[in-house]
């Protein structure tokens, strides 16, 4: 197994139960003297040994919880965390990349580090969309490349494995159009709605907008109007969510729901797009 970091492409150690460890590692400083790491799984038994392990690691201070949004949430009100580990297991209704969304909007200065059980190629390229920093598979690597990835992820850098990257850079290539349809199979949006939300999802402003477009600012201003209005949505962010977590493909149909709790959306995966069944407003 291979992981990229530091731009560098490096062997990993052979695989290895957490509690193998050889020596310590020595993490640089920072401002405030330690890396603050949390810990976020609803494993249990994998969570006390992870903390176990990473305590005796020097530089490092330690927090623990379960992996829920609330929980996550409320550590990091009161707490200053650099790195978050987060399991790969679900904790309760919430996936881990409900999590991962919900944290990452709140606290986008917090570095995440997806852990993962095994190789799952959706998991992998949600959870990069959605702002992971760096994705562990701790089924096949031992505790000290885990240590590694926490002091690479925090200087800034990216941790993928090649297979990872491959997944990521063929996703990149090959970007999935959102169709948004009602109940009876109707489009919501036009094809210029849809195109101003994929434009909006990779980052373009409304200037550039209304650029690549050959329309006024104001028009892609009113037109974003139209498109919050008939998705459900509040602002630009909801909306970007809203595109990133449905355009990708699926393979499988699952349910899932939005954000803001405004709209349940059904997901029908296909190779050439991805419908997005709008169902009814909650109240």
């Amino acid at each position: 197994m291979r992981s990229w970091f530091l731009g560098v492409l490096t062997s990993a150690p052979s695989p290895g139960l957490l509690l193998e460890i050889v020596g310590t590692m020595k993490f640089p400083s920072t401002a405030r003297g330690q890396i603050s790491v949390l810990i976020a799984d609803s494993n249990q038994t994998q969570s006390e040994v992870l903390d176990s392990a990473l305590r005796r690691q020097p530089g490092l201070k330690i927090t623990r919880c379960r992996g829920e949004v609330s929980e996550c949430l409320g550590i990091l009100r009161s707490t200053h965390i650099d790195v978050l580990l987060l399991g790969d297991s679900a904790a309760g209704p919430e996936s881990p990349i409900d999590v991962l969304r919900m944290v990452h909007i709140s606290h986008p200065e917090v570095r995440f580090v997806l852990m993962m059980d095994g190789f799952d190629r959706s998991l992998v390229v949600n959870a990069m969309r959605t702002g992971a920093r760096g994705l562990f598979d701790r089924a096949n690597l031992p505790f000290r490349a885990l240590c590694r990835c926490i002091s690479v992820v925090h200087q800034g850098q990216i941790w993928v494995s090649t297979e990872q990257l491959g997944c990521i850079i063929e996703e990149i290539a090959s970007p999935t159009p959102v169709r948004v349809v009602d109940a009876r199979g109707e489009r919501l949006l036009t094809a210029r709605e849809e195109q101003v939300v994929g434009m909006v999802a990779d980052g373009a402003g409304n200037r550039a907008i209304a650029q690549q477009m050959g329309i006024k600012e104001n028009t892609v201003k009113k037109s974003l109007m139209r498109i919050y209005d008939k998705l459900g949505l509040c602002n630009r962010v909801e909306l970007v969510l809203y595109a990133l977590t449905h355009r990708g493909p699926e393979k499988h149909p699952e349910q899932t729901t939005s954000l803001v709790g405004a709209e349940t959306f059904a997901i029908d995966g296909s190779e050439s797009e991805t419908t997005i069944l709008a169902g009814s407003k909650a109240n």
